[in-house]
């Protein structure tokens, strides 16, 4: 798997409604472009984790089911492979974007987030659509641990 360059991100991905239509427990037909611009991303070197709420077997026939089609995740419902959860707590990944059929506005389409991404092909492209509502990111400034453990 390529490792992150200062352009690539984490990005965690749904399955049901997302890679594949909503068939659950039952996988779905794949949702237009979504293995070519999985596979795009992953070539960008973006870290890809599928991040879903199918567990046990029905995980592992998403699993399958995505390596089957050119797909392997970096981790799988979890921020690196070696990561040990026992599942006592509820949880998020560490991600910096997430891909969702849950989004406000719903399911964007797989070319429209390619487009968002990386328009014209080229480098990575992704912007707070309200930076306002984002008040403790800000890279430029250091972010939130800066200001967190700054001596002012």
């Amino acid at each position: 798997m390529n490792m992150l360059t200062e352009n690539s991100k984490v990005i965690a991905v749904d399955f049901d409604g997302t890679i594949v239509e909503h068939a659950y427990p039952r996988i779905g037909k794949e949702m237009l472009f979504a293995f070519a611009t999985l596979k795009a991303l992953q070539q960008k070197g973006h870290k890809l984790i599928l991040w879903t709420f199918r567990h046990g077997e029905l995980l592992d026939e998403a699993v399958d089911y995505c390596k089957a089609n050119g797909i392997e995740f970096y981790a799988v419902n979890r921020n690196y492979p070696e990561e040990k959860w026992d599942g006592s707590v509820a949880r998020k990944v560490n991600a910096d974007i997430f891909i969702d059929d849950r989004n406000v506005g719903g399911f964007l389409g797989w070319s429209e987030i390619w487009q968002t991404l990386h328009p014209e092909g080229g480098e990575f492209l992704h912007q707070l659509r309200n930076a306002e509502a984002h008040h403790n990111y800000k890279p430029e400034e250091g972010g939130f641990f800066k200001k967190l453990f700054s001596k002012k």
